[in-house]
């Protein structure tokens, strides 16, 4: 920090997630978190029908993009007003978002949503990173880049996944060409926000480099693979994005003076470029040396770590150069389903009498679960499920992919099935783990965070015993948010009483907690054995020796 501060500073990190965006107020000397506060986004996640009651196809995923703004406004004169601070001390803000998170916007900026004569066009809305309705897009892009022996390919480990940046762009010009004719761009909502901000179009590294194919050495594809693809995306690029690419840690201009009085701030407030939430994360957790994977789980699950070494590695979303910390590549990888997977089951399927339980005891439904679920020992149900509920992210990079349970009697327990999707979720997490140390990128220590940690303490004593290493857990609850804070406090640098890299900010502002899950030798011999019969059916089912998950879905769409 800069020499002399006497006065605290603080630094703010806004985190937008699926279902909410949260803001915490940071002290930059020490990272303490001094207030936070939520917003349930209005209209969260869209995925059966618009605002307007008009009908979602299958697959989509959407979010109303006042959501955004309305965080920002709720959040951020919350955690100041709760904190009793003066505004004048906050020198920096910092935000993360999930990604690819992508909307299309006029020459203005002003989604295209907004407008009345297109506000009932699903493609004129945001398009969260869980909207699968591209995969057909993302099974012609890949088949195209490979035929054509595409170099890029190769940074995301062979497969260009539905849920990225072209996919989704190349949808909307698909089946909603008056769509993609009058966007001036299409852009990512992490950019999008940092434009309402700072006045500043300011299209973030990581992004770009996870979620849209671009390269610091090499920029995007060629015009010639985009003409492959489709004759009228040649030009997508230049006439639907930028080439101004901005690095993690860069400042992105000030607060305007508008938006300012709305947060009730400084104007002279330093804002970061954008992160992504994962990516934000990983020195929020203590992590800057190589060797060190970071799983951020919630509703989903991304992996992130960084190395001296660029590998190819199976079914990664991607490595990026600089892409999470200076001077390493960034790799992530990730599930495209978990909190979510144990959310579906208790919210249909555990039974009433469950409920009255858990009730009577002063237990939410999931604490109750959990209890009974801890009584199991591993491999006492009988049970093996495929944690596919959402597709497959990594490796298998298909979201046309199912979740399948097998096992099941008539005397199956709730329990032992919440137990059976919890060690699904930790078998997906140790073939990403493996399949990092098979391509030559090692994974010696295992770091969490995000909302399941701090809740489910079997479900991380599960993932220890299944991977068989320590897992270290970041202090902070809200470590998306500390991590955009953190980069907040880098954008307003030194002079402002700030820090001049986020590898310092990380020495002073970042923690682990003082409980560890440690494996147990009994059950990870067990758990070793159940693993080898979920690499049989991921296998069967997930590289094309039995394709029946495809067919349903096919059936199912033509006959909806």
């Amino acid at each position: 920090m800069g020499a002399g501060t006497v006065v605290s500073k603080y630094s703010i990190g806004v985190d937008f997630g699926t279902l909410s965006g949260r803001a915490v107020l940071v002290n930059v000397s020490s990272g303490a978190e001094v207030a936070e506060s939520v917003y349930e986004y209005s209209h969260g996640s869209m995925d059966e029908t618009l605002p307007d009651g008009t009908k979602l196809p299958p697959d989509f995923a959407l979010q109303d993009p006042a959501d955004y703004i309305r965080t920002l406004e709720k959040t951020v004169p919350e955690v100041i007003a709760s904190a009793g601070i003066d505004p004048n001390d906050v020198i920096g803000l910092g935000i993360d978002f999930t990604a690819c998170t992508i909307l299309p916007v006029d020459e203005s900026g002003l989604p295209l949503c907004y407008r009345s004569d297109l506000a009932s066009n699903p493609h004129a809305w945001v398009k969260l990173w869980k909207h699968h309705a591209a995969q057909d897009e993302a099974n012609q892009l890949n088949a195209i880049a490979e035929s054509r022996g595409e170099q890029f390919l190769s940074r995301y480990g062979g497969k260009i996944s539905s849920e990225w940046f072209f996919p989704k762009v190349w949808q909307v010009l698909d089946e909603a060409p008056d769509v993609y004719e009058q966007t001036d761009r299409f852009v990512e909502a992490a950019d999008w926000v940092i434009m309402q901000l700072t006045g500043q179009e300011r299209r973030n590294s990581c992004t770009a480099g996870y979620k849209a194919m671009w390269s610091k050495q090499e920029g995007y594809p060629s015009k010639e693979f985009f003409r492959a693809l489709d004759p009228r995306l040649e030009n997508v690029v230049e006439e639907k994005m930028s080439t101004d690419i901005y690095p993690q840690g860069a400042k992105a201009g000030t607060l305007t003076e508008a938006m300012a009085k709305k947060l009730g701030l400084s104007p002279m407030v330093a804002v970061a470029v954008a992160n992504v939430d994962a990516h934000v994360s990983v020195p929020a957790a203590t992590i800057t040396e190589p060797g060190k994977i970071l799983a951020i789980m919630g509703t989903s699950t991304c992996h992130c770590l960084i190395s001296d070494q660029q590998m190819k590695v199976e079914g990664m979303c991607g490595v990026v150069e600089d892409g999470i910390l200076p001077g390493y590549y960034g790799y992530e990888a990730g599930q495209a389903a978990v909190g979510d997977i144990f959310a579906w089951f208790v919210d249909s399927y555990v039974s009433p009498h469950y409920h009255d339980e858990a009730k009577k005891r002063g237990l939410s439904i999931h604490q109750l679960l959990e209890k009974k679920a801890s009584a199991l020992r591993p491999g006492e149900s009988g049970l093996l499920a495929l944690d596919w509920w959402n597709g497959n992210r990594s490796t298998l990079v298909d979201a046309d992919l199912s979740g399948l349970l097998l096992g099941m009697n008539l005397t199956t327990k709730p329990e032992e099935i919440y137990r059976a999707l919890i060690e699904a979720t930790a078998f997906g997490t140790r073939t990403i783990i493996e399949a990092f140390r098979d391509s030559g990128v090692p994974v010696n220590e295992f770091y969490a965070c995000g909302g399941l940690p701090e809740k489910n303490a079997l479900l991380m004593q599960i993932y220890a015993d299944v991977i068989d290493m320590e897992i270290k857990v970041s202090y902070s609850s809200q470590t998306p948010a500390l991590g955009a804070a953190m980069f907040g406090a880098v954008a307003a640098g030194e002079e402002a009483g700030g820090y001049s890299s986020i590898t310092e900010a990380a020495k002073r502002m970042a923690r682990l907690k003082d409980t560890t899950f440690k494996p147990v030798p009994e059950n990870v011999l067990v758990y070793d054995r159940i693993y080898a019969e979920y690499k049989k059916l991921y296998d069967y089912f997930g590289r094309g020796e039995n394709n029946v998950m495809k067919r349903l879905r096919e059936i199912r769409s033509q006959v909806r």
